[in-house]
């Protein structure tokens, strides 16, 4: 492939929902612009994009992929997203690197959840965006009800760029509304002039007045010549629409068929005239000695540097760290410098990426996106520029998981196999974690809903040969004390020869300090027990207290007071007197009204305000408190609330299915509170179950 200046180098990421058709027009454009020779089908499994063997199997996107084609002396890079949502952090990575977006809207099922969520995406983001309805070959496709209802949503920044053109009920063509005439398609890319069919007339003259009253906004020259009656230009509309949509101030709406290629090259031939290049885009990042912001902004010319947004860690076609570049030109050999590593990087080859097809170019300049292999540390987020000048770009903010499950070896021995697996599966998927919970003794997977984590699961299986079963993860209940006792613990054998003996008396009571597992004091007098052995009952305390008596759970909460004792000059010793606590310990907790304690976390939940009842209804089922609803002003409703943590098991599935896919949940660690007595009586007796069936781990 060529090497592109940053003034012809566009990046387009393709937004929508699931189902709507972004790979389908990513496999049209690759094969209109002539990098592939055929149209493969998600269907078939032999899509540019969908190149994993898990998305070959399951039909749909799972992770984002760059193909860059070349057009009209320009090269896009297009990033085609998946539209599911547990895997929304593959969606942010590509947004993170685009200058412009494609919101994709399925002709057939109209605006779409994952319509709406891509546009807030590029909201939050200030992301140049237009619309493209695809089925428009579809009878029943209503693309003018299609544009009313994003104007009914977003308002008059929404302009259509063409109308349909319908024959018989068949899709043959369009109108241009800046230029207002029509075309009728004679193949995949040639079209013939035809006359502008009387029932779009009426709609094209609306369409055009908003058109040109945008047009207008963009200068107090364009003003003066709009209330004087003056025409405008093509070539003045086009470059005015061009300021307005890298300014977001007008989102324009264009449509076709990608299956048949009809609309496709219009869209091509719109992303490079209409779209704004990397350099009109703003970038900055810190330079790491002097603190100073450093204004990269896609400028050729500036010292070299570049972000790492994505890597691929693929055991069949090898690790490859995909690049944007963020300044200067980036050559083949290079050696830069990973800000966060502290690393030295030669760089040996440079890559640019056609789905999982590596293609060498010899240099890369800023606004571009390449791939880099083999670089043994570096991984997505990190920074590349010069030693002398260490630039540090933010990191893509990626969602945080909150779906969680228990996963464990379904062949003994292979644990440290699965570990390194799952390594490298967190570094090409950033919104994934695993973690080993060593106080409940069980390791567990966090992502953004079960689908996410059924694909890792399968991908253990089919890439890396180990396979892992998922289960509910057991909760971290802890035991504490709400009364007081008073006992003794008294560790006496004899066995020949020295004995063992130790003796204390010791009184428990609740701390009031739920983060501490316990507080020791001493009150013993007249040497009843000798300080040398103090240290001894203080550390079987600790032991004690790791695995209460009442289900096996960690407690916390407890002062216990050593207050008397006795022991034997010859037979005493540090183990004795161990035991001796443990003793106490038991009894001694069991007697000073034991309870269990669950966590409690504080929820908070955002719905579009018409699923607030819903949601509410469902949170006082799961024992939830409702501490408050807060309307954020764009429709939706933050439900906050207390809810013990055992009741989210499955939350996010249920949220989704009560709110169409709308709902959105985050939720953080509050405090432990005594559980309800039908709860602790379920724990207690499924954990002596499990301790009789030896399966604690």
């Amino acid at each position: 492939m060529n090497v592109y200046t940053t003034d012809r180098i566009r990046n387009v990421v393709l937004l929508g929902h699931g189902g709507a058709g972004k790979t389908t027009m990513t496999e049209a454009m690759a094969y209109l612009s002539g990098i592939t020779n055929r149209m493969g089908t998600v269907a078939d499994g032999n899509t540019v994009s969908d190149y994993d063997a898990e998305e070959k199997k399951r039909k749909f996107s799972i992770s984002s992929s760059v193909v860059p084609v070349e057009w009209n002396k320009c090269k896009i890079n297009i990033l085609d997203t998946p539209g599911y949502f547990d895997f929304v952090g593959e969606v942010e990575e590509a947004v993170g690197v685009a200058d412009a977006a494609i919101i994709v809207v399925s002709g057939k099922d109209g605006i779409q959840v994952g319509t709406e969520k891509a546009w807030e995406l590029c909201e939050e983001r200030n992301l140049p965006r237009m619309f493209f309805v695809t089925e428009m070959d579809n009878d029943d496709v209503s693309y003018r009800g299609i544009v009313e209802q994003l104007q009914e949503l977003y308002g008059k920044k929404i302009a259509p760029l063409h109308m349909p053109i319908r024959e018989n009920g068949k899709f043959v063509g369009y109108v241009s509304i800046i230029k207002q005439s029509g075309r009728k398609f004679v193949n995949k890319q040639e079209k013939v002039e035809c006359p502008v069919p009387d029932y779009l007339k009426e709609y094209l003259e609306t369409y055009r007045e908003s058109l040109l009253e945008s047009v207008a906004e963009t200068s107090e020259e364009f003003m003066d010549r709009y209330f004087a009656g003056e025409e405008f230009s093509d070539l003045e509309i086009a470059a005015a629409l061009a300021t307005n949509i890298r300014d977001c101030s007008i989102v324009p709406v264009s449509m076709g068929a990608p299956i048949n290629l009809q609309g496709v090259a219009n869209l091509l031939d719109d992303i490079v005239e209409i779209f704004p290049n990397p350099a009109q885009r703003a970038c900055n990042g810190i330079n790491q000695k002097t603190s100073e912001i450093f204004e990269a902004n896609y400028d050729f010319q500036k010292a070299k540097t570049a972000y790492v947004w994505k890597t691929i860690a693929d055991p069949f076609i090898g690790k490859y760290n995909f690049i944007k570049v963020c300044s200067g030109v980036i050559k083949s050999d290079d050696t830069l410098y990973d800000v966060q590593k502290e690393n030295d990087e030669r760089l040996g080859k440079l890559y640019v990426m056609v789905g999982n097809k590596a293609q060498e170019v010899p240099e890369l300049f800023a606004g571009d996106i390449g791939a880099l292999a083999k670089l043994g540390d570096v991984s997505t987020g990190d920074s590349l520029s010069s030693k002398a000048a260490p630039v540090a770009f933010a990191k893509t903010q990626i969602s945080t998981p909150y779906t969680v499950k228990r996963y464990k070896a379904v062949k003994k021995g292979e644990e440290d196999k699965i570990a390194s697996s799952l390594a490298k599966l967190a570094a090409e998927d950033q919104s994934f974690r695993y973690e080993n919970d060593a106080a409940n003794r069980q390791t567990l997977l966090y992502g953004i809903g079960d689908q996410q984590l059924e694909i890792i699961k399968s991908k253990l299986k089919e890439r890396y040969k180990v396979d892992i079963e998922l289960s509910e993860p057991k909760v971290a209940f802890r035991e504490t004390i709400r009364k007081k006792s008073d006992v003794e613990g008294k560790h006496k054998k004899q066995s020949g020869g020295h004995g063992q003996y130790g003796h204390v008396k010791m009184r428990f009571e609740p701390s009031g300090d739920m983060t501490q597992p316990y507080e020791f004091a001493i009150e013993v007098v007249g040497g009843a027990v000798p300080k040398n052995y103090y240290p001894a009952v203080e550390k079987g305390l600790s032991e004690c207290v790791q695995k209460g008596p009442l289900a096996a759970y960690p407690v916390v909460g407890v002062k216990a007071t050593l207050y008397d004792g006795s022991y034997h000059p010859v037979d005493s010793s540090e183990q004795a007197f161990k035991t001796a606590t443990h003793l106490a310990f038991k009894d001694g907790f069991m007697k000073a009204g034991p309870v269990l304690l669950e966590p409690i976390v504080n929820l908070k939940v955002k719905v579009r305000d018409k699923f607030t009842g819903d949601v509410m209804g469902d949170l006082n089922k799961r024992r939830g408190r409702v501490l408050g609803m807060n309307p954020d002003h764009k429709g939706n409703t933050i439900v906050e609330a207390d809810i013990p943590q055992m009741e989210l098991y499955g939350y996010g599935t249920i949220l989704r299915s009560m709110t169409g896919g709308q709902g959105e949940f985050s939720y953080e660690f509050a405090r432990y509170e005594q559980a309800p007595a039908d709860v602790q009586e379920k724990q207690i007796k499924d954990r002596a179950e499990q301790v009789a069936a030896n399966d604690e781990d």
